[in-house]
């Protein structure tokens, strides 16, 4: 197979016009906002402007097929275009490529019929309705969604819903839920016991208790009480037994979309970095002449390094159809502690600067801790990670198909 890492001039032209956008419009008004944070009406028509402007721009949907209003571009193209709208807070929301909207729109156009697409994924597209996706409760182990709890029976031609779910993300002024329920508690293997079904928000029996407060503050991470609601059985989303395929296939891509965001995260950390040990003296000579300071500086610049190449590889492999989970799982882990340790690195190259509130550094680290939990805990994946390893040498006696089959 031929390896070459040039990029084609279409993906080197989307790059270029994401990354002047961010540089340009969207992190000035960000700085902005942040100076005035009290201003919610000036929040929101900022936000609405910044949105219109990716439209003229035409950098609005680029996750999304041409017919669906968006760009067309691959998963290695978007692995560009998400680091680069990565760098600021507002700028995946701004294209209309944020989480859990993207990964929505993405299982509504490959598990949707004609009538669910015209009814969700279409208001999606154009950014006139946002939404969720419900599977996480907290009876239960949210990394084995085999043992959900919230049932689903069938009563006539609707769907009796009851059950508790928490942390789901983007609740609060969704118009409607992609939600997994147990339709089939005797259903073997246990992987066929869910369904998913589209829930229009608002609806009786569907209560947002509370919008859970977090390390990283308020971010519309919703507990949800499901009592008796009914869905019409036309709004069952894919086939009936298949809500736990649908979670999977869509957490793959997903996991990769906020390795390739977290990676722009951690690209301002490093900057940051080193633009703090060029400018402070300590002992006679800046920070940057230090071995200890050079040593992070190395540390970090090699693990973001290994992440990009990884991220890459895994939208290589998912673009082309070829079996990508071990190696998304090898993203997911890695780049989610990358970002950790070089957000870390960045505040104790600032010292007391950097744990204070003056710099965005201390709200990095508390959103960074959340990206070893979410879609995953970093434990789940080395277990799948090892399980993949073993089975590679059993039945090759080689681990080569388990480390990425590329040497």
């Amino acid at each position: 197979m031929a390896i070459d890492f040039t990029l084609s001039p279409d993906v080197e032209d989307v790059r270029d016009r994401v990354r002047k956008f961010m540089d340009e419009e969207v992190r000035p008004t960000e700085e902005k906002l942040r100076q005035n944070e009290a201003d919610r009406n000036g929040y929101v028509t900022a936000i609405g402007g910044l949105r219109n402007r990716a439209r003229e721009l035409g950098l609005w949907n680029p996750h999304m097929p041409k017919e669906w209003g968006g760009m067309g571009l691959s998963h290695v193209a978007m692995a560009f275009v998400s680091a680069e709208a990565g760098r600021t807070g507002m700028g995946p929301f701004v294209l209309n490529a944020q989480a859990p909207d993207e990964g929505n729109m993405h299982t509504l156009l490959h598990n949707a019929n004609d009538d669910q697409k015209e009814r969700y994924l279409r208001p999606l597209t154009e950014g006139r309705s946002r939404s969720c996706f419900a599977m996480t409760e907290p009876e239960v182990a949210g990394s084995d969604p085999t043992g959900i709890l919230t049932t689903a029976v069938k009563d006539g031609d609707d769907w009796v819903i009851n059950g508790h779910k928490w942390f789901i993300s983007g609740a609060k002024g969704a118009r409607f839920a992609i939600l997994i329920a147990r339709t089939d508690p005797d259903a073997d293997p246990p992987q066929a016991r869910n369904s998913a079904f589209l829930v229009d928000i608002p609806s009786e029996g569907w209560e947002i208790v509370r919008d859970i407060d977090t390390m990283a503050g308020v971010g519309n991470h919703c507990e949800i009480r499901i009592k008796d609601l009914r869905v019409p059985a036309k709004n069952m989303l894919g086939e009936r037994g298949h809500g736990h395929l649908l979670g999977q296939y869509r957490l793959g891509p997903a996991r990769l979309a906020h390795c390739m965001r977290w990676i722009g995260n951690a690209e301002v950390a490093l900057e940051m970095l080193v633009d703090r040990a060029l400018k402070r003296e300590s002992h006679g000579s800046l920070l940057a002449d230090k071995q200890a300071i050079q040593w992070m500086m190395a540390d970090s610049a090699m693990e973001l390094y290994a992440g990009k190449l990884m991220i890459l590889h895994a939208a290589y492999k998912i673009e082309n159809g070829l079996p990508f989970k071990q190696e998304v799982s090898f993203a997911k882990h890695h780049v989610a502690n990358t970002l950790w340790r070089i957000v870390d690195r960045a505040i104790q190259v600032h010292g007391a600067l950097g744990y204070s509130t003056d710099t965005p550094l201390e709200r990095m680290m508390r959103n960074a801790r959340s990206a070893r939990l979410v879609d995953g805990a970093d434990e789940v994946h080395q277990q799948t990670i090892a399980r993949n390893v073993i089975s590679s040498f059993k039945e090759t006696g080689s681990t080569r198909a388990a480390t990425g089959d590329l040497l």
